[in-house]
């Protein structure tokens, strides 16, 4: 592995301010919104020299190279979760004014998942925010995942990255990109962690993060008000300093990086309850819909088979609240079905049935579940009938998984195939940067045999994971096919591909510029 570089350092330092471990609390009152909005943002300081557009450019440039890592994890049902919580705190953030109109409309805001068993969650330039699965396993309730979201979000809209980028302007954007993503890697591993954080240049990172101390206060700051206005108890970020300190004292195996270098102190977890009020109120409660998610958080976040055996050997009595046997039903579905033990599978996700009747969230989350499942184990029309009731209801998941489903279906009609594939045609025309939507395109169309279109599909893809010579080789393909079919219906479609054609290839000779001026 290279040295790495005098910039690494410095950005290891920026994203250890602004990952989970920063989750400083406020040195000022932050559940009411006037004595939030009346304080000074440090992002109105932010130079010119790297403004908004620049910085989602280097956040689509990092998040098209994310997308190809193993580590992302494009799962439909946590995803769908995640979203359920973002979305409110976004929009809190532009009720409150937090978030101003140029970012709001410039930015991605796009909340993702890693597949990673860490305790974490980190911010990027552009409006994205990384979420590690063992983050949500490790949370009990909505409401503490939410002040993670929370505080990371404030950082984006305060921008507090781009602060720390203006100071290397005199790196190329790629450079700068690649550091980032030299971070992200490192924290799936521990020795490259410690390496990055220890050695010579150790004294680099600890003065970034003493740079950030400022940061992290106003992270806080409008995080808690962002939970209160999103309708989230702000209780949630006390009860989450708390769970940090308890697990990590019990559990030190690497699993808590940025604890080390932020350590939570008695006083800290004190000042938080009392700022929020917690000493004499009962914290939130988990709710049957997260405790499902934590559940399937805590088997996917380590796809080895030794530790899906892990869970169902340390399957315990039956917990005598709901939640608790609601966790540990979907627990044992997701590890059952991890080992390919369908029976055990199927008698857990019935345990898990009755625990949610009367909560339309956890309903509809255990039907995402079910359908999945039942998709993994080749059961399309167990997946199609898990999901009837919720089909068409506008969500990503539900449109996603219910194309997967009918296509899977051997025994569906060419009525029904045609009818999915112009649903999936209708999202990814909605939802242009959704590369798994493009994905089951290319097979659908390809499947009704319609080429042309699903190779441009199998393009799109391509180009959305980064990959902009893949969707070059696809789309000149396409071209050659659509030759002799001018006059024909494909006419359209073979106009368009010319188009995206022209474009990407511009697009690629630039990158290889930037590339060649390194």
């Amino acid at each position: 592995m290279p040295r790495p570089s005098h910039l690494r350092h410095r950005l290891v330092g920026l994203i250890l301010a602004c990952g989970l471990s920063g989750l400083a609390p406020s040195a000022t009152p932050p559940c009411a919104a006037q004595a939030s909005t009346a304080l000074p943002a440090l992002g109105d300081t932010v130079s010119a020299e790297f403004g908004p557009m620049a910085e989602r450019q280097l956040g689509d440039r990092i998040m098209q190279v994310i997308r190809r890592d193993p580590a992302y994890a494009d799962d439909l049902v946590l995803q769908d979760y995640l979203l359920r919580l973002w979305r409110p705190l976004l929009s809190a953030a532009r009720a409150r004014g937090d978030l101003s109109a140029e970012l709001s409309d410039r930015f991605a805001w796009e909340a993702f998942l890693v597949r990673d068993r860490t305790v974490n969650a980190f911010a990027l330039p552009g409006g994205y925010v990384g979420v590690h699965l063992g983050l949500i396993g490790m949370t009990t309730t909505a409401d503490e995942l939410a002040s993670v979201l929370a505080h990371e979000l404030a950082h984006v809209t305060q921008r507090h990255i781009a602060r720390g980028l203006t100071q290397q302007r005199q790196q190329s954007m790629l450079a700068i990109a690649s550091m980032i993503l030299g971070v992200m890697a490192a924290s799936r591993s521990p020795d490259a962690a410690n390496a990055l954080i220890t050695g010579g240049q150790a004294a680099a990172v600890q003065g970034q993060l003493n740079f950030s101390r400022d940061m992290e206060r106003e992270a806080d700051r409008i995080g808690l008000g962002l939970l209160e206005s999103a309708g989230f108890s702000v209780l949630g970020m006390p009860s989450m300093f708390e769970r940090l300190q308890q697990v990590s004292r019990l559990n030190d195996n690497n699993a808590f990086p940025y604890l080390r270098s932020h350590p939570l102190t008695s006083e800290r977890i004190g000042e938080a309850r009392t700022r929020t009020g917690l000493n004499g109120r009962t914290p939130p409660s988990p709710t049957l819909e997260h405790a499902l998610m934590q559940g399937r958080a805590r088997v996917l976040m380590d796809p080895r088979p030794d530790a899906a055996r892990n869970w169902l050997a340390t399957e315990g009595s039956p917990s005598p609240d709901r939640a608790g046997a609601l966790l540990q039903a979907s627990t044992e579905a997701h590890a059952a079905a991890a080992l390919r033990d369908w029976p055990r599978m199927r008698a857990a996700l019935e345990r898990a049935q009755p625990l949610v009747q009367g909560d339309p969230r956890a309903t509809r989350a255990l039907a995402l579940v079910r359908a999945d499942l039942a998709l993994a184990q080749g059961e399309a029309a167990q997946a199609q009938a898990a999901l009837t009731p919720h089909r068409r209801d506008g969500s990503r998941a539900s449109e996603l998984l219910g194309a997967q489903a009918v296509l899977a279906d051997g025994g569906a009609d060419p009525v029904a195939w045609r009818r999915a594939t112009e649903d999936l045609q209708t999202w990814a025309s909605l939802h242009p940067r959704d590369h798994r939507a493009w994905e089951l395109l290319g097979q659908a169309w390809e499947r009704l045999g319609q080429p042309l279109r699903g190779i441009r599909a199998q393009a799109e893809a391509r180009y959305l994971l980064g990959d902009l010579q893949g969707a070059i080789d696809r789309l000149r393909a396409a071209q050659r096919l659509s030759r002799p079919a001018e006059g024909s219906a494909d006419f359209i479609e073979a106009s368009v591909i010319d188009v995206r054609l022209r474009e990407i290839e511009a697009e690629w000779l630039q990158r290889r510029k930037e590339e060649m001026a390194r």
